[in-house]
């Protein structure tokens, strides 16, 4: 379930500043978290990366990689790493475009600035990127399995890594991920989806033929009044009823699958 102060902070944000830039839901010097701007070794150059940690993580704590939307880690997706340190799990987000110098996307909204940057992206690049995040995850909490979690661009990424480096990863929460050349059966760790009915770009029917073929345990649910991008609560696209119950059925997951919590 969600945690108690993090429901608190939502619930402190007026909802009339919510579906455009507003204050964090989670700040940075909340009292429970600690955060870190860390750097992943690569072989091909440093990745910066955003992340938070619970003030009482221990070896057992289990851990959270996010897989950055289009705008790259954001004020949005920073505030997202923080809502899961609050909720209780390390949480760290690599910024996948690091090697180009990327421009800032925080209160952006011409998406055409970062197409370039996504279009870089390569499969084993990021792969690499994201079990290197994985792995400072377990360094911190040797004890402690790590899922993965990714919105919109990032929710297609996060899918590939229930493929690719389901060796580390141990449970998948895509949200608005295109399932286009995923092959369900593919897919090797358990998988929590949240997807938007008005979603012109991923269409309902083949998530359902996805959910259909998969082969694993899932919990995919497709909610009707949203489209793409609904958990983002910074931009009009947010739809606060399918956000807020993504959000919890993805903590009662993780939960579940990666605990205990501290």
């Amino acid at each position: 379930m969600m945690n108690r102060r993090d429901f608190i902070a939502a619930s402190a944000v007026a909802a009339s500043t919510l579906g455009a830039p507003h204050a964090p839901l989670v700040p940075e010097d909340d009292p429970a978290i600690v955060v870190e701007r860390a750097i992943l070794r690569r072989p091909d150059g440093n990745v910066d990366a955003y992340a938070a940690y619970p003030k009482r993580a221990s070896s057992l704590t289990p851990g959270v990689v996010i897989c950055m939307h289009i705008w790259g880690v954001d004020a949005q997706l920073r505030d997202t790493v923080r809502r899961f340190a609050l909720a209780g799990f390390n949480c760290i987000a690599p910024d996948l475009y690091a090697r180009n110098d990327p421009p800032s996307g925080d209160g952006t909204s011409d998406i055409a600035l970062f197409k370039p940057y996504a279009s870089k992206l390569r499969r084993a690049q990021y792969d690499g990127d994201l079990r290197a995040a994985a792995l400072h995850l377990r360094a911190k909490s040797p004890s402690g399995k790590v899922g993965t979690a990714g919105f919109c661009m990032g929710g297609h990424i996060a899918l590939i890594q229930a493929i690719d480096n389901a060796d580390v990863f141990s449970a998948v929460a895509p949200f608005y991920g295109a399932v286009k050349d995923i092959d369900p059966l593919d897919v090797r760790i358990p998988v929590c989806g949240s997807y938007g009915e008005k979603d012109h770009s991923i269409p309902a029917d083949d998530v359902r033929a996805f959910r259909n073929a998969l082969r694993v345990p899932n919990d995919i649910r497709i909610y009707p009044t949203a489209a793409h991008a609904f958990f983002d609560d910074t931009r009009a696209s947010y739809v606060a009823s399918a956000a807020q119950d993504a959000w919890k059925r993805t903590i009662a997951f993780f939960s579940e699958q990666l605990g205990p919590l501290p």
